[in-house]
């Protein structure tokens, strides 16, 4: 990157760079810091009669600071939070030699650096605690400046607030948004908290594979990708329910994963292409039994990260105290719209589909249309922690038909914030029924529906052998997070969501300008002005733009021979 590419405040850190290196100060240096000590231990433990912590050595980021004469402040931050620094020119340096703390701390320090520092800690006469600097050093040198966030009577200016630039740079969101830290500690007391009960029953923790040959355990478009040495296509998955099951069959009694799956499909505040499901799968189990285990598992994680069951999200008060309504699901969309739906046929659960304004396509077969105008009537409705059960047959290829229910299967979903939390099944272990629902899916693909499912040979051999009666789970890490920190958007509890591509300005290419007789050397000086393109020139002032191009020459130390006020005058005259 070129000087005139760069800002006013990038040019001088990188100046400031340059003399750290002229007087010998490595602003990367190889070696460790040791620390012992946080900023939240100190605040939270300090205590000037006991005159602890005399022996301390801390590293952060600096966020402020007062520059005085012989004796300065500055803030650091480190990962549990902020303290105050105090530095003495004299004690700094003792000698004659002043020069780390006239030149390298007043001047070649900014905002944005990382330091480690010892001393000791004391409490200011402004009562605030510090620490008394003893000794500094520069570990890292921040060569692009920090947004600079301040707060006055209580009012943030300048916040680093927009959700694409937080998204898109969560490097910089955690520097300057430090309590957003607070959304993935709970993200991870979490997982910790679900793997610590899975543990405790005896369930074993497992990996299948992320690169498929045939994509399966779910109703959803895949990525696709091709292996070179093996000249074949492969998917990304979109669930790993096939593989635990494969497991099952092998003679676990119970298995589960955390699993990063991929699903080829829209961006929304509720939805990642890349996202985080927890499956489980149980032998010798129920959907009845699964539901048992859903309400004690997530109270459990309530309790554990909150110590309540009652969490605020959004405007709403949830209530994880066990146990949740139920509902089936002809029930609840008799509930919510008064109509009874469980002995329509397609063709009549298309009139009442448009009867309800719920748009669909021809593509739609009866179980997408169950659940279009479930989706459409009850799910948004639907608060506090409920399970929605007993599914039509159609909407479920994985799932066991009803024991006693003609055309349903045993199916549930915990549904709360009126959004899907977990999907669980009896699941379907007889090869045949299993092999006929494939069929169906297949019909489904021939109609248009890209999310029909594939049948997968190997799954059905292995059914072949006998699946004992099992219960299966996957339930939504990310949405999961999302309610246990009352976040917004998906993309508030990823650290790195997808992101559309960042926009580059367009430029025109160098021989444009060129052929206007511009120099080369002041090309890049004209695009720093702002003038991207030759079109931008046709009706700019030339001695406003003359004006700019000098000042720029000057403010950058460039030292180009500036062109005259006739010059640029027939340049953007050419432009025309």
């Amino acid at each position: 990157m070129s000087h005139s590419e760069l800002s006013e405040q990038e040019i001088i850190r990188r100046n400031s760079l340059g003399e750290m290196k002229s007087i010998g100060i490595n602003a990367y240096p190889a070696a460790g810091f040791s620390v012992n000590v946080t900023s939240k231990e100190i605040l939270e433990n300090f205590s000037p009669e006991k005159n602890n912590y005399r022996d301390v050595s801390i590293a952060g980021r600096i966020m402020s600071r007062r520059i005085m004469g012989s004796a300065s402040f500055a803030e650091i931050q480190d990962e549990s939070g902020r303290i105050q620094l105090y530095f003495n020119r004299d004690v700094i340096c003792p000698d004659e030699d002043k020069n780390l703390y006239n030149t390298v701390f007043k001047k070649l320090l900014d905002i944005g650096d990382i330091i480690g520092v010892k001393g000791y800690v004391f409490v200011t006469k402004m009562g605030e605690t510090s620490i008394h600097v003893s000794e500094f050093t520069v570990l890292s040198k921040s060569i692009h400046p920090l947004p600079i966030v301040k707060e006055k009577d209580g009012i943030v200016y300048d916040a680093f607030a927009d959700p694409e630039q937080r998204y898109r740079q969560r490097y910089l969101d955690l520097i300057v948004n430090p309590h957003i830290k607070n959304t993935f500690f709970k993200r991870t007391k979490l997982i910790n908290s679900l793997r610590e009960f899975l543990n405790n029953k005896g369930y074993l923790e497992v990996e299948t594979p992320v690169l498929q040959p045939l994509y399966g355990g779910a109703a959803a478009r895949p990525f696709k990708t091709h292996h070179n040495a093996l000249d074949q296509t492969l998917y990304l998955r979109i669930a790993n329910e096939l593989y635990l099951k494969r497991l099952i069959v092998g003679g676990f009694n119970g298995v589960y994963e955390f699993s990063k799956d991929f699903r080829n499909e829209g961006m929304d505040r509720f939805h990642n292409p890349e996202f985080t499901q927890m499956e489980l799968y149980v032998a010798y189990k129920d959907y009845n039994w699964m539901m048992n285990a859903v309400e004690e598992m997530v109270e459990k994680v309530v309790l554990d990260l909150h110590n309540t069951t009652e969490i605020k999200v959004g405007e709403n008060t949830l209530d994880f105290k066990r146990p949740w309504k139920r509902y089936t699901m002809f029930e609840a969309i008799r509930e919510y719209t008064g109509i009874d739906i469980s002995q329509m046929n397609e063709q009549q659960l298309r009139e009442t589909a448009k009867k309800l304004n719920i748009e669909i396509n021809e593509t739609m077969g009866k179980g997408k249309l169950i659940e279009e105008i479930f989706g459409e009537t009850v799910e948004l409705k639907l608060i506090q922690p409920t399970f929605i059960t007993d599914y039509p047959i159609e909407m479920s290829p994985l799932a066991k038909k009803h024991r006693s229910v003609d055309g349903l299967v045993e199916r549930f979903e915990a549904i709360c914030n009126g959004k899907e939390l977990c999907n669980a099944y009896s699941e379907l272990n007889d090869p045949i029924d299993q092999r006929e629902r494939f069929e169906q899916q297949l019909l489904l693909g021939k109609r248009g529906d890209e999310e029909a499912m594939l049948p997968d040979e190997d799954f059905l051999r292995a059914l072949e052998f006998g699946m004992p009666p099992t219960a299966g789970l996957g339930i939504g890490i990310d949405r999961l997070a999302m309610i246990m920190t009352n976040s917004n958007s998906i993309q508030d509890v990823i650290f790195f969501p997808q992101m559309r591509p960042e926009k580059k300005i367009q430029k025109d290419d160098d021989e444009k300008y060129l052929a206007l007789g511009i120099p080369s050397e002041w090309i890049p000086i004209i695009q720093k002005a702002g003038y991207f393109t030759i079109d931008l020139l046709k009706n700019t002032n030339p001695n406003k733009l003359h004006q700019e191009l000098c000042g720029l020459n000057k403010k950058h130390k460039l030292e180009y021979k500036n062109p005259t006020p006739d010059e640029v005058k027939k340049w953007c005259e050419r432009s025309s």
